[in-house]
């Protein structure tokens, strides 16, 4: 009728778009086939991603369309994508690429350290806010370029876990990180990232926590101490 503003369509639902459900279920396969080292709560925390994950594909939520964006750092993914199809994580792969072309890319921050803008970025794949809507679990991939360093922050009350992907990082200068690995910060503990120096490094995140702290978390750097 004249005057009258169409309804808006519904979004499609997560059976409609089958990558991104191919997508949680590779997820899902990650946080299931990956080793805990004896850890019970490494072990219980990929446990609680993986039914966070099942709990989402069981409920067809909606899947939001984001308008694609990208950062100087999405230069770098085809060769991440390049270098991890030769690594054990090479299913998970070939999943993002199939939805790479309607990927957001973001910082997260308000205000983002002089030149990490052209080092990182992240695309969030489920959660909260997008796309495929959930309040279970927050998942997404960040990448960063070579010779990277993410300075060093927490998560309040949040689990949060990374597996490499393709390249390789170290936190907190503890340890190397090499494509399958994965790393475990329980909520609050501070965590600094570097990257190896010739090649980009591309990480599967995953968030667990109370829906409340997922849906409001603040991305915050810690201040530097000085020295007198």
């Amino acid at each position: 009728m004249d005057g009258v503003d169409a309804p808006l369509a519904a979004p499609p639902r997560l059976q409609d778009v089958p990558d991104w459900g191919y997508l949680l279920q590779e997820f899902a396969e990650l946080y299931r086939r990956g080793k805990a080292g004896g850890s019970a709560r490494i072990r219980a925390h990929q446990r609680a991603v993986r039914e966070a994950i099942g709990r989402t594909l069981a409920a067809n939520p909606p899947v939001l369309a984001r308008k694609p964006d990208v950062k100087p750092v999405t230069a770098h993914l085809k060769r991440a994508f390049d270098q991890g199809r030769r690594e054990v994580t090479q299913s998970v792969i070939r999943a993002i690429e199939s939805v790479a072309h309607e990927l957001a890319w973001l910082y997260g921050y308000e205000k983002v350290p002089t030149g990490l803008g052209k080092k990182y970025a992240y695309a969030e794949f489920a959660g909260p806010h997008g796309p495929v809507v959930t309040t279970e679990v927050i998942l997404g991939v960040v990448l960063f370029a070579p010779k990277c360093t993410y300075p060093a922050h927490a998560h309040a009350g949040l689990t949060e876990s990374y597996y490499t992907l393709s390249g390789a990082v170290s936190e907190n200068d503890e340890g190397v990180y090499a494509p399958g690995s994965l790393i475990f910060n329980p909520p609050g503990r501070m965590h600094r990232i570097t990257v190896g120096d010739s090649e980009p490094s591309l990480l599967a995140y995953a968030w667990h926590g109370p829906p409340d702290k997922l849906a409001d978390q603040k991305m915050t750097f810690s201040r530097a101490t000085r020295r007198s």
